[in-house]
């Protein structure tokens, strides 16, 4: 009986020598290990979502800016107007609506009642003469932006010597276009013009197409597509 006892004490004793004995190398290299490719894969799913995130965020802000863009070119083209109260045989008329296709942006230039004076008493009215065309990025020439020009008071001169407000409207476009839907023949328009001698002489499309195309980071064009209705297709005639 003695001889089982101890033994049993024996057994006993070494199994809670085991049971603190501390991890071999092996077992703290292979914790090491396992730990290292949680962090990593930790890791890596923070990195692309702070990429998804920040390429979401891009991909938002210009497309407000393209929306906000387009938003005011209707605004400005559902003004347009032209009068007939002025000498038709100058040359340079003080309202007119003239487009035509060229290059990236086409030529538009059209006489709009889409001014606001900003202040009180401004020796000014709703009359302007808005003009859209391309300029190369001054920091980036491969870049090309599209530029509003208004001229707040119209005259005879020549347009490009009046005072003018320009602002990049939208910056880094491949292509922006206008189409001009013709009322009488009831066909898209490349050009317009109601200064010429044809049958659009002194009246206004009653619809201007407006195409934006743009590139995104992946190298693929994106094209956004809106409609301006003009209100007033015909000649204003003021009596006096």
């Amino acid at each position: 009986m003695t001889v089982q006892f101890h033994q049993r004490n024996q057994r006993r004793v070494s199994q809670a020598e085991r049971g603190l004995r501390g991890m071999t190398l092996m077992e703290v290299l292979l914790a090491l290990a396992i730990v290292s490719t949680m962090m990593l894969l930790a890791w890596s799913t923070i990195q692309a979502t702070a990429q998804v995130k920040v390429s979401v965020e891009d991909f938002q802000s210009r497309n407000h800016e393209i929306r906000v863009a387009m938003a005011r070119m209707n605004k400005d083209l559902s003004s347009a107007y032209i009068s007939a109260n002025e000498n038709p045989n100058l040359t340079e008329r003080r309202t007119l609506f003239k487009g035509k296709s060229s290059g990236t942006v086409d030529d538009l230039r059209f006489s709009s009642l889409a001014h606001r004076p900003l202040w009180a008493n401004a020796n000014e009215s709703e009359q302007t003469l808005i003009v859209y065309s391309a300029e190369r990025d001054p920091d980036d020439p491969s870049v090309t932006n599209l530029l509003r020009r208004e001229s707040r008071r119209l005259s005879n001169q020549p347009w490009k010597s009046e005072p003018a407000d320009v602002d990049i409207l939208l910056s880094d476009v491949e292509q922006v276009s206008f189409e001009y839907w013709d009322w009488k023949d009831k066909s898209w328009k490349k050009r317009w013009d109601t200064t010429g001698a044809d049958g659009q002489k002194n009246r206004l499309p009653s619809r201007v197409k407006i195409t934006v195309e743009i590139e995104n980071d992946n190298g693929k064009t994106r094209k956004y597509v809106s409609q301006a209705r003009i209100m007033m297709s015909e000649q204003l005639k003021f009596v006096l």
